[in-house]
């Protein structure tokens, strides 16, 4: 079985991250890399804070599966009604 392709790259290094920026600035160019670099760290904290949202309602409904259910003290009075044969 062969390995896909995109598994055998492997982490990214210094050099890579280099040439990964030079060719960013090639492609943009210098007058819009403030602005791509901008728009690239909001999207990165709105994607941070969908996560976090995501994770905390997942969190809130984990607990409310595993919580016993809290039954109120007028439940806990009402008899068990028995059947009535008519």
């Amino acid at each position: 079985m062969t390995t896909p392709t995109i598994l055998a790259i492997g982490p990214l290094g210094t050099p890579e991250m280099i040439i990964i920026g030079i060719l960013i600035l090639v492609l943009f160019g210098a007058k819009k890399l403030p602005t791509f670099a901008r728009s690239l760290g909001k999207s990165m904290g709105e994607f941070k804070k969908a996560r976090t949202e995501f994770e905390a309602e997942l969190h809130n409904a984990q607990e409310e599966v595993e919580r016993p259910k809290i039954t109120s003290p007028q439940e806990k009075r009402q008899p068990v009604s028995s059947v009535e044969d008519s």
